[in-house]
């Protein structure tokens, strides 16, 4: 243990890594949104990071092994972020914190599909949604199964929410 951490309790330690306001929602962005840009995580969150917070995150998930950068070869400048194994291995938490927060709290419709259907599937659809997010930021090949994606039907679900709230919305 060294002399920044406060002890050595598991849920501590990892609250010294992941426990601050925008950690986890940056991993968030990058399971469920295919963020991997600083640009496209900047702007791509309802929260709105500010640019240095976001700088320094990236900076601490890097440090922790959570996620890794990589330069994009179609730009010099730009980086490619990834998630490492340890931070794939954060989707059952996400997972849980996201069941827990739409059955607790009012969550909109549109942001609450999403975790509705992680709570619905469970941990076998967990492990699904892993071995896809292994292939897409390790290049792990996966076993494909028919059918869409676990991130597919993800993504087709809120689109659906949102374009019958925007149809609702227009019959008014």
């Amino acid at each position: 243990m060294s002399d920044l951490q406060r002890s050595g309790c598991p849920i501590n330690l990892s609250l010294e890594v992941v426990g601050d306001k925008w950690s986890l929602l940056i991993i968030r962005d990058m399971m469920f949104g295919n963020r991997r840009h600083y640009r496209e995580l900047l702007g791509g969150s309802e929260e709105g990071i500010s640019s240095n917070i976001l700088a320094d995150r990236l900076k601490t998930l890097l440090a922790a092994g959570i996620i890794s950068r990589e330069d994009d070869p179609s730009h010099k400048q730009k980086g490619i972020y990834s998630l490492t194994e340890q931070g794939i291995e954060l989707l059952p938490i996400l997972a849980q914190m996201a069941g827990w927060g739409y059955k607790n709290l009012p969550v909109s419709e549109e942001l609450g599909i999403r975790a509705r259907l992680l709570m619905e599937g469970g941990p076998k659809m967990w492990a699904e949604f892993m071995d896809e997010l292994r292939e897409i930021h390790l290049g792990t090949k996966r076993r494909r199964k028919a059918g869409p994606s676990v991130g597919q039907r993800l993504r087709a679900a809120y689109e659906k929410v949102v374009a019958d709230k925007k149809a609702a919305s227009g019959k008014s």
